[in-house]
């Protein structure tokens, strides 16, 4: 899915560190914000960082899937959840973008990359990810240009 949005970036591009490394969190961290997940198959939950229960406006780091789903897109949800059941059926590495409304109504792009660990052996699996937000927010009504 491609999809391209116009943008007020807060501040300049400019070049991290040229540091051995440092250059690639640099600039990742410049363009979006970051962090993991995991998921527990034999229960359901869902454990988010911090900055992951703000975007989504959850009041508690453990959640279910549903209340992630209930901020994507309508038209995505399907597929985001049918991704999540194929996981956690058959150890597999997924990846999905949407665009995901919270409280306040504003567009926030996501980007959700991970994989799933033992889904098919007899004990229970696990999955674990990492969302990526990028540093722009939508405006209340409006839409990102999409081509897939």
């Amino acid at each position: 899915m491609f999809k391209i949005a116009k943008s007020d970036v807060a501040s300049p591009f400019m070049f991290g560190s040229l540091e051995p490394g440092s250059y690639e969190r640099d600039i990742m961290a410049q363009f979006c914000v970051t962090e993991s997940w995991n998921g527990n198959l034999s229960n359901g939950v869902i454990t988010l960082g911090q900055l992951s229960m703000r975007f989504y406006g959850l009041s508690s780091a453990e959640c279910g899937l549903l209340s992630l789903m209930r901020c994507y897109q309508v038209h995505d949800r399907a597929r985001i959840l049918e991704l999540f059941e194929q996981a956690s059926t058959t150890s597999s590495s997924f990846c999905f973008s949407t665009t995901m409304f919270a409280a306040g109504g504003q567009g926030q792009p996501v980007f959700c990359v991970g994989e799933s660990i033992g889904a098919e052996e007899k004990h229970s699996g696990s999955m674990v990810g990492v969302f990526m937000f990028p540093r722009f927010k939508l405006a209340p009504g409006s839409h990102l240009a999409g081509r897939q």
